[in-house]
């Protein structure tokens, strides 16, 4: 008896040691094909900037989905690198921020910022019910269209639970507006004699993710490609009061619904993410001056690398029939928003800040 009992306290060690490793084991695969195409993506994202690398590994995740879509053993590395690796991508993007730069852009430009991610959310919210986009894709693009694109989308769809085909339906969308944005701005800031620091802002609240913010106001002019990478950041900071908002409605959806009655007493505690309390602890360690020059960098490449792993893996679980269903309407919003924001920061710029030839 005692040798039987032995025997199964061995196993259950040895159970217990190769539980962790097994689970291990069973995430590399689809891990190792989402930092695959990620390397991929960061190749193409370098020879062609204004893509970018997170939307092409979007992209190239979906299309590698399209053809054959990732089987049992694929999917638990790919959910890691979708859930895990994207929270702490969001993470990273805390470094890269001063919590002093909000005062330096100056209060003038502040209430730019805030009038078109109000004007967006507002028009995301009638506008998307009116083409009949409902539900979490008109949260990504009215969010991604007012903050700052992917890196948004990237911070909102660990808080909402959003599916993998809205993720890449509202990142393409954001895309395909970014380049229209770097094609059309520096001649629309041209005949309307806009000044640098006025271009600057129209780059920087109305242009998404950083390299197309990089590419509109570069070939503007050096002043305005300055500040509007210091726009660009500071938009980055609505994530935390959109993030915490989201999460509070989810909470209270969920609490009507019943799905989480037992735990509505933790829920307070619960309600803020932890990657939102880690990116706003980044970014007062950036803002204290704690993170040198060379951590600072490491930091840049370290998140676009995370967010492009994440975004692969996005790709990778996307439903195309769920995309081909959707049709044409969120195309549509993504446009009617873009419209929006551009126009509002524009008429919000000759209001507050009365010239704008300076």
């Amino acid at each position: 008896m005692s040798r039987i009992a032995d025997t199964v306290q061995v196993t259950s060690e040895e159970t217990t040691r190769r539980g962790p490793t097994a689970l291990l084991a069973r995430r590399v695969p689809g891990f190792a094909l989402a930092v695959l195409i990620a390397v991929v993506a960061m190749v193409i994202g370098r020879l062609i900037p204004v893509v970018g690398a997170p939307v092409t590994g979007v992209v190239i995740g979906a299309a590698v989905a399209a053809i054959r879509a990732p089987g049992r053993m694929l999917r638990p590395g790919i959910e890691l690198a979708s859930k895990k690796v994207l929270q702490l991508a969001v993470v990273t993007l805390g470094t890269q921020l001063s919590l002093a730069q909000v005062v330096h852009t100056g209060f003038a430009s502040l209430p730019v910022m805030v009038g078109t991610l109000a004007a967006c959310l507002v028009a995301a919210y009638f506008v998307g019910r009116w083409l009949g986009v409902v539900g979490d894709l008109r949260t990504l693009i009215g969010v991604g269209t007012g903050i700052c694109g992917a890196s948004a989308i990237a911070a909102v769809t660990p808080v909402i639970g959003a599916v993998g085909a809205d993720v890449a339906y509202a990142v393409s969308t954001i895309f395909l507006f970014n380049i229209a944005a770097v094609l059309s701005f520096p001649a629309l800031g041209h005949l309307l004699g806009l000044g640098q620091h006025a271009f600057g802002l129209l780059a920087g609240t109305a242009v998404n993710d950083m390299s197309s913010v990089v590419a509109a106001a570069s070939t503007y002019g050096g002043v305005a490609a300055n500040y509007a990478v210091v726009v660009k950041l500071t938009r980055t900071l609505f994530i935390i009061p959109i993030c915490l908002g989201l999460a509070a409605w989810v909470a209270r959806r969920r609490s009507r619904s019943g799905a989480d009655a037992p735990a509505r007493r933790t829920r307070i505690i619960r309600l803020v993410p932890w990657f939102l309390v880690a990116f706003l602890a980044a970014a007062a360690l950036n803002s204290a001056g704690l993170l040198g020059a060379g951590v600072r960098h490491g930091m840049v490449e370290a998140s676009m690398w995370l967010i492009t792993i994440a975004l692969s893996a996005i790709g990778l679980s996307t439903d195309v029939r769920g995309l081909r269903t959707a049709g044409a309407r969120p195309l549509v919003l993504g446009a009617v928003l873009w419209v929006v924001v551009t126009l509002t920061s524009l008429g919000m710029q000759y209001l507050f800040m009365g010239s704008m030839h300076s």
